[in-house]
């Protein structure tokens, strides 16, 4: 993509009104623009961000058996009312609405009251189980206090992945299974060596359930390690485990995190409102037992970034990052030009992700800024010097060293 057609421009100043380092960088860097508190647009690269990151979870989601679909996110009072929660969350994070005819409605921040009543009417048997389904949907949470970037916002991106099971031992197998899934995204990601599984509060669902939370300063939740193996417990539930319910021992270490993540074993409260039934083989009617599993996709593009920035921008890691390379010609000498254009669509033949830095109206010290603050993985620069050689300069985002390679070898560098 030449960058001369991108609408989008960085800025020089962040918002006065951001405080968070994800807000700030990707304001500046053109990834993203606020429209109202919690309400964000991603532009052309924070979209491709979130494409990539949705990607690495659709394909860790299919290889363990999830199916994909796509739920609405109006939905009525009546599913809520089967449950109870329309009345339970009434005055909180739910938005509620009315149509024209006053009807009650809601924008969903959750969908076990859809997902539940529509497996039912499809999965019939005890031989359709176990069935596993997700979708990646826009949420939408009415918070009191939406703050931190993206990090907590009004309308946000999620995957939610849904399992149904004939057996609690069922559950718990495919339970691990996502475990596994997860720290797979985590490390395609580039955060698992940040990211800890971690025990927290089941809330109404049962006594405890799961997040996965990543190590970083601008964490709203506490949590302690275990120094021995690794285990993660949420502050909130510390104080009934003083030692660690993986290892036994008893050394921690606080941190601030950020959660990105979320599993939890529903059981039968919402097949039983539903009266969602399996005939055992005994011939008995039992009630499906679920479990749910929740992963936040532009929440985990804020994490990366508060993770991984220096003082110059973002450090965006290879397999999210919005392109490969970033290609930057230095001058207008119409030799450097016919090379960097040569460059740019040989790179393209060769299937790689380039943006390239065309634009007239910048300096190089202003190209090499923006490119600092954009962040992609590797930089590669023409200029007049280069040209000569027969080389560009490449620099890695996250190294400092600076060094020229051959034009006929660049095929070789980036993914």
């Amino acid at each position: 993509m030449k960058q001369s057609l991108i609408f989008s421009k960085t800025l020089k100043q962040a918002p006065k009104d951001e405080q968070s380092v994800n807000a700030r960088l990707l304001t500046r860097a053109g990834f993203i623009d606020k429209l109202s508190a919690g309400i964000y647009s991603f532009l052309p690269f924070g979209l491709r961000v979130c494409q990539k990151i949705e990607n690495i979870v659709r394909q860790e989601m299919n290889e363990i058996g999830a199916q994909e679909i796509l739920m609405p996110v109006l939905q009525p009072k009546s599913i809520w009312d089967v449950t109870g929660r329309w009345q339970k969350f009434a005055g909180k994070e739910m938005f509620k609405l009315k149509n024209q005819a006053n009807k009650d409605y809601t924008l969903g921040w959750t969908h076990e009251e859809v997902i539940t009543p529509l497996m039912q009417k499809f999965v019939l048997s005890r031989k359709d189980f176990p069935v596993f389904v997700y979708q990646i949907q826009d949420k939408f949470r009415d918070e009191i206090r939406a703050k931190s970037g993206i990090l907590r916002t009004r309308e946000f991106i999620m995957k939610d992945l849904y399992s149904f099971h004939t057996s609690e031992n069922d559950l718990d197998k495919y339970y691990e299974k996502v475990k596994k899934a997860y720290f797979r995204i985590f490390k395609k990601i580039g955060i698992d060596k940040q990211t800890y599984l971690c025990l927290a509060s089941g809330g109404s669902f049962s006594k405890y359930s799961h997040e996965f939370q990543t190590i970083t300063s601008a964490g709203e939740d506490v949590i302690y390690i275990c120094e021995n193996c690794g285990m993660a417990i949420n502050k909130e539930i510390k104080t009934e485990h003083l030692k660690c319910p993986e290892c036994g021992k008893t050394k921690f270490r606080q941190e601030k995190a950020i959660e990105i993540g979320n599993i939890f074993k529903l059981g039968t409260n919402y097949t039983k409102p539903f009266d969602f039934k399996f005939i055992d083989k005994d011939g008995t009617r039992q009630p499906v037992i679920m479990g749910c599993y929740g992963l936040g996709i532009t929440r985990m593009m804020g994490a990366v970034v508060e993770v991984f920035n220096d003082a110059n921008g973002i450090v965006w890691p290879e397999n999210i990052a919005p392109y490969q390379i970033h290609l930057i010609q230095v001058g207008d000498d119409l030799k450097v030009k016919e090379t960097a254009e040569k460059i740019y669509k040989g790179l393209l033949k060769q299937g790689k992700e380039v943006l390239y830095d065309d634009r007239k109206d910048k300096r190089p010290g202003e190209k090499f800024a923006d490119a600092d603050l954009i962040g992609i993985p590797l930089r590669m620069v023409v200029s007049k010097k280069t040209v000569e050689k027969n080389s560009v300069e490449i620099k890695y985002r996250n190294k400092n060293k600076v060094e020229l390679a051959q034009i006929k070898e660049l095929g070789k560098l980036g993914r």
